[in-house]
């Protein structure tokens, strides 16, 4: 969408948004490059080091076959399929074929536990779910809290349910679904700072609304060569709208790898081995990618880096000059309204410690609680002005929680900030308990309710605690009830039950013992108290 410019302001000034009314994702970022010439889309890297290469002619095919899998067992027009798989082929199928199909999709991170899955699946009322064995025995145990989940395809199971086998005995023609560019497409779940998570329903044009958000960071994606990666999960908005979907929309091939655990030298291989041109970085892989290389590795060609969620700072910025070898863009957005806010080398200076300027499209401010612009250096809400593309429709089943998100003509992000004479905005602080580790937006009221199960916690509180490479990490301050005493054991023990309910990124790393929690007069928890003590 953006064309190429040597100025940031006519930019903004000349950019129109090009939303048509009749809009499917699903043949946007599929059919129309499958033109039989085997055009390359996803290289798959198993863990072992095999690759797979999928093309655009595969991925119409494959997606195709699943619709019409998922049509023939009866599921119908606005119908939610969940979708458990790390990055994969799988993955980017059943997104893809829900999305012809007219269903939405709800991408689930695989390191979710049961209570996690159980939450998510039921606020949903998802009726399929595609998942591998993994994920399979999991859903084993809570499929009894599910009525609406009818049918579970699983990659590799080798049964009657297995994604593969159902794929190869169906037909690969499909006509895909009329959809509007509003029409529902995805739910992403959101961290809340109370109770359970909340899901963010976005339309079709969803996608459409990224890509100036995700040309931009790379220096006017595509250009000849490009190919993206990212160790982000494609579970989460990062991973699927600024990489995933924007990359097959524009024919760049995208890279589908992600190990169990994030190995920083093996990710400089990675990205040379298979001449990566351009790679989304979260803060915490950058920093522990320079804890291990201080020069450049051999055979690494990046065109552009792009990285978010939380402020870089001058020394890792020179460090991506020197052994990434090119600038690192920072950009900034959250699940509900996303990719608002990015450098670009490539138009003005980075800037160290800002999170960059508007994106061409999206009208972003500095706000009150209201809604009223603030002046330039005032610290107040960044605000998102409504209607927007990349906005979404609103939280599924939560017209409050909607209603709350807006001050009107604004969408409040719910993130403190500020804007200079020159237009760069700074990151200030959040307005609300949300906790921002390894990338993460943690909300802690999921792991407080969590952590009353336990038989030991009367009450608990989650605040986020500094920490260099993280962020922050999670931090637990749980009173006992009668009867239990503080020890390191039952510290360890509390930290196990939430990481096996839970997910492994979301329990506490620090537990701390309390007589009584702040409260106020109201009897709500003073976590601004609790993150004073530290």
């Amino acid at each position: 969408m953006l064309p190429r410019s040597a100025d940031y302001t006519s930019l903004v000034r000349e950019f129109r948004w090009q939303i048509p009314a009749r809009y499917n994702m699903g043949v946007d970022v599929c059919d129309r490059h499958a033109d039989g010439s085997g055009r390359p889309a996803l290289i798959f890297v198993e863990e072992n080091g095999a690759v797979r290469n999928y093309s655009f002619d595969d991925l119409k095919r494959l997606s195709n076959q699943f619709a019409n899998v998922l049509i023939t067992r009866g599921l119908q027009r606005g119908d939610r399929i969940g979708v458990l798989l790390p990055q994969s082929p799988e993955t980017a199928i059943a997104h893809v074929a829900a999305f012809k199909a007219g269903l939405i999709s709800i991408p689930l991170f695989v390191l979710f536990a049961e209570q996690a899955l159980a939450v998510r699946l039921g606020n949903s009322g998802a009726r399929a779910l595609v998942t591998d064995r993994a994920g399979a025995d999991k859903l084993a145990a809570i499929r009894d809290q599910l009525p609406d989940l009818e049918h579970i395809y699983i990659v590799g199971s080798g049964g009657t349910d297995d994604f593969g086998a159902l794929l190869a005995r169906a037909s690969d023609r499909f006509v895909p679904v009329d959809t509007a560019a509003d029409d529902p497409a995805v739910i992403i779940y959101t961290s809340g700072t109370t109770g359970a998570p909340k899901g963010a329903l976005h339309a079709h044009r969803v996608l459409l609304g990224h890509l100036p958000g995700v040309e931009l960071p790379h220096n006017f994606l595509p250009q000849p060569g490009d190919r993206l990666w990212t160790p982000a999960d494609w579970a989460w908005i990062g991973g699927l709208f600024d990489v995933l979907l924007p990359g097959l929309h524009h024919g760049v091939p995208v890279l589908a790898y992600r190990a169990a655990k994030f190995d920083p030298e093996a990710a400089f291989q990675l990205m040379a081995k298979h001449e990566i041109r351009n790679a989304f970085l979260p803060p915490t892989a950058l920093r522990l990618m320079r804890q291990v290389r201080d020069t450049r590795p051999p055979g690494l060609a990046l065109r552009s880096v792009g990285s978010g969620g939380e402020s870089l700072g001058a020394e890792l910025l020179e460090w991506g000059r020197a052994v990434l070898g090119t600038d690192i863009n920072e950009f900034y957005g959250q699940t509900e309204c996303n990719l608002t806010i990015s450098s670009c080398a490539a138009l003005f200076p980075v800037c160290p410690g800002a999170m960059g300027k508007a994106v061409p499209g999206h009208d972003v401010r500095i706000v009150d609680e209201s809604g009223m612009e603030l002046p330039v250096g005032a610290v107040g809400n960044i605000g998102v002005r409504r209607p927007d593309p990349v906005m979404f429709l609103g939280y599924w089943r939560n017209d409050q929680a909607t209603r709350a998100k807006f001050a009107g003509d604004f969408l409040i992000t719910g993130d403190l900030g500020r804007q200079d004479a020159e237009g760069y905005l700074w990151f200030v602080g959040r307005t609300d308990d949300v906790i921002t580790s390894g990338g993460y937006r943690i909300g802690p009221g999921e792991i407080e309710d969590c952590l009353a199960g336990h038989p030991a916690v009367a009450m608990a509180a989650v605040v986020g605690k500094p920490d260099k490479l993280r962020t922050e990490i999670v931090k637990a301050w749980v009173v006992l009830r009668p009867g239990h005493s503080p020890s390191d054991a039952l510290a360890r023990e509390i930290q196990d039950f939430v990481r096996t309910r839970l997910a492994a990124h979301e329990y506490p790393r620090e537990v701390a013992f309390i007589d009584q929690l702040p409260i106020t007069t109201t009897g709500k928890v003073m976590r601004r108290e609790l993150r004073g003590r530290r």
